[in-house]
């Protein structure tokens, strides 16, 4: 009963920005729990090695594709559609961050991250429902998982405007989603990381790990398993009443300080 409750074998995978930080978390948990995964990328070569590292107990492929663009997406959901007719489980990670002072904060900088991590996530969700729609039922609703940030939650210590502002438009716009698409019996929910090992977070853990550390209620920054198995959850029969919600996945970082 519970092995079938937090199953996601044989279930069709992709995993956007899916080649490196919580993207290859999450799509190594799926692998390893036995869905076929398929990961994009913008780099073709990672795409390659995310799929060689992934090829476990279910199989993957890598996929390049630039999300930042209605075309981008829609020449993913193309590539995908020649490998998997239908989709179960659409992750939305892929992502883009910009740091500048107040004064100096560049147009191109809210363009470059509200092109990729909000409109982005739009239309791919948008591209895809066809292949999300084919096997979705009632008692087994395709998903979609978007990944937010607890930095659309609490206020950043960084100046990431443009980051920060998208995240919370993001998590609301799972909402929006969830509501329209709760009928076609596909859920769409949203997960907020806290700090985890990534490339985006790699500087600013160097320079404030410790306090970071040392601030989060849990004592540390999130693992591996943290991540993947919040995504399991949301994927499986366990998660299947579940949509509209916004999950952080913080230690606590932004919800009990």
């Amino acid at each position: 009963m519970i092995e079938r409750l937090f199953s996601v074998e044989g279930k069709v995978a992709v995993v956007t920005g899916g080649t490196r930080g919580i993207g290859f978390m999450i799509a190594q948990g799926f692998a390893q729990a036995g869905a076929r995964v398929i990961v994009a990328s913008r780099d073709a070569d990672a795409c390659k090695e995310a799929a060689k590292t992934l090829g476990g107990p279910g199989h993957c492929i890598g996929i390049p594709a630039d999300l930042s663009t209605e075309d981008g997406a829609r020449a993913l959901a193309a590539a995908v559609a020649a490998h998997e007719p239908a989709v179960d489980i659409l992750v939305n990670n892929a992502g883009a961050n910009w740091g500048a002072p107040i004064e100096e904060f560049p147009d191109s900088g809210w363009d470059k991250v509200f092109d990729l991590n909000l409109k982005g996530v739009f239309h791919t969700t948008v591209k895809f429902l066809p292949a999300l729609r084919q096997r979705a039922t009632a008692e087994d609703p395709a998903r979609v998982i978007n990944i937010g940030s607890i930095d659309g939650i609490q206020v950043p210590s960084l100046e990431t405007y443009a980051y920060s502002a998208c995240k919370a438009g993001l998590h609301h716009m799972t909402r929006v989603l969830a509501g329209r698409l709760a009928r076609d019996n596909v859920t769409v929910n949203c997960v907020a990381p806290g700090p985890f090992q990534s490339k985006m977070m790699a500087k600013t853990l160097e320079d404030f790990g410790e306090h970071i550390v040392a601030a989060n209620p849990r004592g540390r920054i999130g693992t591996p398993e943290d991540m993947a198995g919040t995504a399991i959850f949301l994927a499986s029969r366990a998660g299947a009443y579940v949509t509209g919600a916004v999950l952080p996945v913080d230690g606590g970082a932004a919800t009990t300080r």
